[in-house]
């Protein structure tokens, strides 16, 4: 099967992503050209605008193109592609972040991987020669890279970068592995492949870079790293 026969739904979940939706959005259309694709934009009630700003892009783009699918308040990450996935018309269903970490360049690297193996998922990993941070302080680096040989030793997924968010599913295999998932936060990321690779489906991976967020404040802090360790124990105990 060639690209030209598939469709890409791309979930983009936004909270106070106002300065940074427009550029990701402009991104994806110049590196998806000749893709059959739509860009599903889950916002979370941002206080900043950043529907505003989605709605102008809908004029400009088509509403057909990008769908504007909010929600009242922040319920999380994992909810989130829940909801956007409700939408998809498309058979595969791409998840990324809206801040610019993860650029659409990759876009076709994904797609081509998945051609050429017949992938359920393909999963941008930082953990591979060719792939790799840019902007992270050592502590950071560190923190991320632990998480990870952490999770790799305790649950052996199969897979370099679990707590990745930029991914490629089969809509079908979205559609299953996320109905078996509990987790709400950044854990959801982790368990979603980690069930995934449990449930023996296909995956495959792809080098990024990621690019720490330009605009805006990151959403990552204590509480998350927490909530990472009680996900992991949880995983243990349920894969």
């Amino acid at each position: 099967m060639d690209a030209a026969k598939n469709k890409y739904s791309i979930i983009v979940p936004t909270y106070n992503e106002r300065l940074n939706i427009a550029l990701i959005v402009y991104l994806i259309f110049k590196h998806l050209r000749d893709v059959d694709f739509e860009i599903i934009v889950v916002d979370d009630g941002s206080p900043d605008g950043t529907q505003e700003i989605v709605k102008q892009l809908q004029k400009l783009y088509g509403e057909d193109r990008i769908l504007l699918r909010p929600r009242a308040k922040k319920l999380g990450l994992g909810t989130a592609y829940i909801h956007g996935l409700k939408y998809a018309s498309g058979n595969f269903v791409v998840i990324m972040d809206a801040d610019l970490s993860h650029h659409p360049k990759y876009f076709p690297s994904f797609i081509k991987k998945q051609l050429e193996t017949g992938a359920s998922i393909v999963t941008g990993t930082r953990y591979v020669t060719g792939g790799g941070v840019h902007g992270w302080n050592l502590m950071r680096k560190l923190t991320s890279r632990g998480a990870n040989v952490l999770a790799q030793t305790l649950l052996w997924p199969g897979v370099s970068d679990l707590t990745g968010s930029f991914r490629l599913y089969k809509k079908s295999v979205l559609e299953d592995v996320i109905s078996s998932c509990v987790s709400k936060g950044y854990v959801f990321q982790m368990e979603m492949i980690v069930r995934a690779s449990r449930k023996g489906y296909h995956i495959e991976e792809v080098p990024i870079t990621f690019v720490d967020r330009v605009f805006g404040s990151s959403k990552l802090g204590g509480s998350e790293i927490v909530e990472y360790l009680k996900g992991l124990i949880y995983l243990m105990i349920t894969t």
